[in-house]
């Protein structure tokens, strides 16, 4: 990829800031230096696209569960084998998490598994992230046990938002991203107040069960 990228510069000198780190945009690459950031993510996304040819690329995927909740997203990438067996695939441009948060790092790959099995009835033989900071795969083959789990957290987190849209109550849940919140000084766990909220919707009322579980159709994306 250097040769090529040589290659390009030669011909178009600006393109040097594209992955440059620098402020004033300007590409500083000693010889025996690391390469920036970028230029390494750069790197590894091409390594790891010269292995694999994906059947489908962004997809978007949509399915509505029988409790009337409306799952949909994009598909980074979608490998499908001769036998019809499908990988999805989605890109991070960071370093894999400690082994001890993967399972986290996996729930929205179960995500994009369980609409693709309701979308046309077969489990996903494989998921994969790629982590191109760290050009580490972190690999996952799911079953139907694990996607039905996967699909009453949903429902299960679903009827708390939509508990808590009707009772006013959204409790913050502060951690280390707080950081990075634009939201932060708008948050009662910082010492904000909180814009008002709409009126609750009148056909999803505190104790209303039937409502909560199934107004129609909520919709969760990832």
């Amino acid at each position: 990829m250097e040769v090529e990228w040589e290659r390009l510069l030669a011909a178009d000198p600006e393109l040097a800031g594209l992955f440059s780190d620098d402020a004033d945009g300007a590409a500083r690459w000693p010889t025996g230096s690391p390469r920036p950031s970028s230029w390494c993510v750069a790197t590894s996304r091409w390594r790891i696209r010269r292995r694999y040819e994906p059947a489908e690329r962004e997809l978007y995927v949509e399915t509505v569960l029988d409790s009337g909740l409306r799952l949909r997203g994009y598909v980074d990438r979608l490998d499908v084998a001769g036998s019809g067996d499908v990988r999805i695939v989605d890109y991070k441009t960071g370093r894999a998490p400690d082994p001890a948060f993967e399972a986290r790092a996996m729930f929205q790959m179960r995500f994009y598994a369980l609409v693709l099995w309701r979308m046309n009835g077969r489990v996903p033989k494989a998921l994969q992230l790629l982590y191109l900071g760290s050009g580490e795969v972190l690999r996952y083959e799911p079953d139907e046990a694990d996607l039905l789990a996967t699909e009453r957290k949903l429902a299960a987190l679903w009827r708390a938002i939509a508990r808590a849209t009707a009772t006013g109550d959204w409790r913050p849940s502060p951690s280390r991203l707080c950081d990075w919140c634009d939201h932060r000084p708008l948050c009662p766990a910082w010492g904000g107040t909180p814009p008002p909220l709409p009126a609750p919707d009148e056909a999803a009322q505190p104790g209303d069960a039937a409502a909560e579980e199934a107004p129609s159709p909520r919709t969760q994306d990832l």
